[in-house]
């Protein structure tokens, strides 16, 4: 296998839950059904201040050019969260997210690549809806400065692609482990929108 080829299975693996938490839907559990610009913003900071956090403990812990990924990745991530939190009178983060608090979890450098896939993939989905609710808000600027985010993410999944032919190689049972990190950051993410959307009286599955 190789990282393109991962990605893919990733992709696959996790069509229906990625699929959800690219809905509208996913953004009323963010905001806890409070869908305004303020409380957009505010979910937002709080996603990329937490997954800065995240990065910037595993650069300290890694070596080489996979901590070099996580610390350009935390720099980006910082970036974010001073643009968001820019928009706002004032921020507290919130709660540590679900996918950051699995991703704080792993310690095996294969898995941290593979959860970095998955929560790249997840952010890809929250970055479309945040950028679509500010056009829908006749707010272009603000959806400019989301859209820009999401440029970020490609690079952020070519960083871990690179990082992860390295790591893993022609190792099936690494490659294994990617998947299976990716996939438990996926769901982490998943879970907590389900849960939140049924603690409001929602049904998280879409209306056919």
């Amino acid at each position: 296998m190789d990282s393109d080829a991962f990605i893919n299975a990733v992709r696959h693996d996790n069509e229906t839950a990625l699929s959800r938490l690219g809905s509208s839907k996913s953004l009323f559990a963010d905001t806890e059904g409070e869908m305004e610009p303020e409380t957009v913003l505010a979910a937002a900071a709080t996603a990329e201040h937490h997954a800065a956090e995240t990065y910037a403990s595993w650069a300290e812990t890694e070596t080489g050019a996979v901590a070099d990924a996580f610390a350009e990745t935390a720099r980006e991530e910082r970036d974010h969260y001073d643009t968001v939190a820019g928009e706002l009178d004032a921020h507290e983060p919130g709660e540590t997210p679900a996918i950051q608090a699995y991703l704080r979890t792993l310690d095996d450098t294969v898995e941290r690549l593979g959860g970095f896939v998955g929560r790249t993939l997840a952010a890809e989905q929250s970055k479309t809806q945040v950028t679509g609710f500010f056009v829908g808000d006749a707010d272009p600027q603000t959806a400019r400065l989301f859209r820009a985010m999401g440029d970020d993410l490609d690079a952020q999944l070519a960083r871990a692609s690179e990082r992860l032919d390295h790591a893993c190689g022609d190792d099936d049972a690494a490659w294994e482990r990617a998947r299976e990190a990716a996939a438990g950051a996926i769901e982490a993410a998943y879970e907590e929108y389900t849960t939140r959307l049924e603690s409001m009286g929602v049904n998280p599955k879409p209306v056919c």
